[in-house]
């Protein structure tokens, strides 16, 4: 049982579910807890080991925090020897349609340890590039060896939200649209409007996928746009003919 990786300690991959996370907690704290392993010495640091890694991956705000850990780790490589600084990692947001024309970066590290001030560096992010994407600089004396790695990621907000290459924004359409169905335009990522059929009858909340209408896939092509539907459902009120006291006696059967 690894100490380093909550996954190993778990026995688990990182493609697991948290049904699987729970049950393999589960199993292992009744396995290896002290009160059953009297002659153990180390049963309570075992299972401390799994109350961490399960208190860890079983919530997915410090899950995808670990997970981003483990990302860094394994970009940076096995422990620099004495004198070698490590890599240094840093995430930035491009704006949805830079994925697409591409963009020119600056990025500027400043390092206390960089007797020569502030280390400048000009990325060119070419067109076609997927989220996620990954770069690695060289970095100058007095760190020859180690690396600036940057990951891109989808600026949040704005028309779209982002989920890997997938796209999604929303369209709002009037009641008689929605009712009739037919066609209607959005923009895309990459700035011309985008068809979008609308079915016929079609539910508030509906999400219509436009294949190829993403950003760009890691091995090429692209996502796709989710649009979702919304409208404002219609609703008359009208008022009936005041009823006189008769009226009232007459549908009372009196």
């Amino acid at each position: 049982m690894s100490s380093a990786n909550h996954y190993d300690t778990l026995g688990l991959d990182r493609r697991c579910t948290t049904a699987q996370i729970r049950a393999a907690y589960r199993r292992l704290v009744k396995q290896h807890h002290p009160d059953v392993n009297h002659i153990q010495p180390d049963a309570t640091i075992r299972v401390q080991a799994l109350n961490t890694a399960h208190a860890t991956l079983s919530d997915p705000i410090r899950r995808a925090a670990y997970d981003c850990e483990l990302d860094e780790s394994v970009s940076a490589g096995p422990a620099a020897p004495t004198g070698r600084q490590r890599d240094i990692a840093q995430d930035v947001m491009l704006r949805v349609e830079e994925f697409i024309r591409g963009a020119t970066l600056t990025i500027r590290v400043n390092d206390p340890a960089n007797p020569h001030g502030t280390e400048t560096y000009e990325l060119e992010v070419p067109p076609e590039t997927a989220p996620s994407a990954k770069f690695r600089m060289p970095r100058a004396e007095p760190f020859t060896g180690s690396f600036v790695v940057v990951r891109l990621r989808a600026l949040p907000g704005g028309r779209f939200r982002a989920r890997g290459s997938d796209l999604r924004t929303d369209l709002r359409i009037s009641a008689a649209r929605a009712t009739s169905g037919g066609t209607e335009t959005v923009p895309g990522a990459s700035g011309r409007m985008v068809r979008v059929t609308i079915p016929a009858g079609v539910t508030r909340g509906a999400v219509l996928r436009v294949t190829g209408e993403g950003l760009p896939k890691p091995r090429g092509g692209r996502g796709d746009l989710l649009v979702r539907v919304t409208y404002r459902v219609e609703v008359n009120v009208s008022r009936g003919a005041k009823r006189t006291s008769s009226s009232y006696r007459r549908i009372l059967g009196r």
